[in-house]
Parts: structure tokens; C-alpha cells; sequence
């Protein structure tokens, strides 16, 4: 009995790891699709691997960072043709970079469910834009030291590298946690609002991206709506079809991208896609903590009302109205 539960738990963690390497390897190939060239080293403004290899972590635990090994080994060798030891190199890199950021984030207490201000700063300034600095600078070293990099080149194809991975982790791993709450739609959902909302982001986004006017700002009053209405349900789906969007765009080198270098797009691309993440994480991330302020302070009164109402009878509903009358929806 004991050998069997011990083999289905090897089952189960074999294949989360086969779906985590499946998952990382095809999110590779979307983001070759929009590859570019600096100083002769492949790198994308958009790196979603990354996003998937953190959401795993954070959804399914440190068990599944061989799926991740796995994944990054596929698609490494893919991309060079080769299996060399430098790309175990460049693997455990992209392994551990991830691996780094969820152990940063569970050590300062971070939540999945995103509900509070801390949790998305975290996110934002240790899971992306610190962890990735791990796989950038070991993917770039290994560049330079095999001869196919310059030295001049290390640091352009570095802030490549590490605002790639860096947007992958706050543009899909947002939207993974969204995804691992999803449930099905109910009848009182705001279906009206949220079918306006996606097609006036689709309505916005696209021209805003690609028109030859500047128009790119267009897309923060988008992300706040949905902050506001929907949470992180409706800002992390809007910040990824901008995002994508945007990332097409410049690797296109298309409306506000058009008629710059690889890395004035590059640094226009990052500082963008991080405004919006910066943008949609936080702000839903004050006003479900708000919300949930307001929903424990209610409950406290309740709680307070039915202690009066025992030892006064009565006096408790006449004091505390009820719920219903004074709670400010914001359905």
C-alpha cells in the first residue's frame, strides 16, 4: 500500500514536470517568433518562459524545477543547433533565475492571490527585475566566454536579455495566478462591462501600438478601468494584450518603435511594458486590499452588533444597519 502511494506520488510529480517542460518549451517558441539580433546574440523584447517558469513555482512548489531544466534544455538546444557544455551552462541559469525569485518571494511572505500592495512591489522589483538578473548575466557571460559575443557587446545584449526575462515574469506570471483562481462565470457577473472592456482594449491597443501617432499612452486609462472594476482578473489580461502587442510592434519596429536602434527600442519596450505592469499590478493590487479592508471592518461591526443585540435585545440592529444598506458596491 505504502509502495503504490509512493509510486502514484512519482507519477504526479513526473508529469507536472513533463507539463512544466511542455508549457516552457512552447511558450519559447511564441517568443522566437518576435526575436531579434543585438551585437549578433538572439534575444526578445517579450520572454514568456520566464512567466511560466515562476507561475509553476509559486502554483505547484520548488519540486517542479527539473520541468523547468527540462524545458530551458530544449529550447536552448533548439535555438543553437547543439548540445555543448556550455548550454547546461546557460540552462541552470534559466533555472535557477526563477528558482531564486520564488524563494526571494516566499521568504518576504509574498501571497498568490496578489490582494495587497506589498505583494505586487514584490513582484514587480525582486520576482522580475531582481531574479532575472541571474539568468541575463549568465546567459550573456556564456556568450563572451565562448567566443561568440565581444566584450564591448556584453552589456547591450545583457539589458536585452535581463528586460526580456524580465517582462515575461511580470506579463504572464500575473496572468498564470489569475488563471489558477478561474472559475466559471455566474449568471450576476458584469458581462456587459467586461465584453466593453475587452473590446475597446482590443479597439485601443491595437492602433495605439502600431499607428504612426503617439498615441501609446492611450492604454493606461484601459488598465485603470480594469483595475478598478475587475481587480487582477481584468488588469493582468489587459496588461498582457498590450504588452504582446507592444512587443510585436517593436520587433516589427512599427509605429512608436519605428526609426530607432535595437536598443533605444529595447529600453523604450522595457520601460513601457513596466509601466504597465507597474500600473495593473498595483493598483488592483490597493483596491482588493481595500476591498478586503472594508469587508473586515463590516464584519467586525456585524460581530459587534450581535454582541449588543445579546446583552442589550434589540438595541444591536437598531445600531448597526445592515449590511446591505451601507456597503458601497462597486459592482
Amino acid at each position: 500500500m505504502i509502495r503504490s502511494e509512493r509510486t502514484g506520488r512519482a507519477a504526479a510529480a513526473a508529469l507536472r514536470n513533463l507539463a512544466v517542460a511542455a508549457a516552457y518549451y512552447a511558450a519559447g517558441g511564441l517568443g522566437l517568433i518576435q526575436e531579434v539580433s543585438v551585437h549578433g546574440a538572439v534575444v526578445t523584447p517579450l520572454w514568456p518562459p520566464t512567466g511560466i517558469a515562476l507561475g509553476a513555482l509559486l502554483c505547484l512548489g520548488p519540486g517542479v524545477w527539473p520541468g523547468i531544466a527540462l524545458g530551458s534544455l530544449l529550447v536552448v538546444a533548439t535555438l543553437s543547433g547543439s548540445v555543448t557544455p556550455s548550454t547546461f551552462v546557460v540552462v541552470a541559469g534559466n533555472t535557477l533565475a526563477p528558482l531564486c525569485s520564488y524563494l526571494i518571494l516566499r521568504r518576504v511572505g509574498f501571497r498568490r492571490e496578489l490582494d495587497r500592495l506589498r505583494d505586487g512591489v514584490v513582484l514587480v522589483f525582486l520576482g522580475a527585475l531582481g531574479g532575472m538578473v541571474i539568468s541575463a548575466t549568465v546567459g550573456t557571460g556564456m556568450l563572451v566566454l565562448d567566443g561568440k559575443l565581444p566584450l564591448d557587446g556584453f552589456w547591450p545584449v545583457w539589458a536585452a536579455w535581463w528586460a526580456g526575462d524580465a517582462m515575461g515574469v511580470l506579463v504572464v506570471t500575473p496572468l498564470l495566478l489569475v488563471l489558477r483562481r478561474a472559475r466559471m462565470p455566474r449568471a450576476t457577473d458584469r458581462w456587459i462591462e467586461a465584453g466593453a472592456l475587452l473590446v475597446v482594449s482590443a479597439m485601443v491597443a491595437l492602433p495605439a501600438t502600431r499607428g504612426s501617432l503617439a498615441l501609446i499612452y492611450l492604454v493606461f486609462p484601459l488598465l485603470i478601468w480594469a483595475a478598478l472594476r475587475f481587480q487582477l482578473a481584468g488588469s493582468a489580461p489587459c496588461a498582457f494584450l498590450v504588452s504582446v502587442l507592444a512587443a510585436v510592434a517593436a520587433a516589427e519596429g512599427v509605429g512608436p518603435f519605428a526609426g530607432r536602434s535595437i536598443l533605444h527600442v529595447m529600453v523604450d519596450l522595457t520601460v513601457f511594458n513596466g509601466s504597465v505592469a507597474l500600473t495593473a499590478l498595483l493598483l488592483a493590487a490597493v483596491v482588493t486590499e481595500q476591498n478586503n479592508v472594508r469587508s473586515r471592518i463590516e464584519r467586525a461591526c456585524e460581530e459587534l452588533a450581535e454582541v449588543v443585540d445579546h446583552l442589550a435585545p434589540g438595541r444591536g440592529t437598531a445600531a448597526w444597519p445592515p449590511r446591505s444598506g451601507n456597503r458601497l458596491d462597486n459592482r
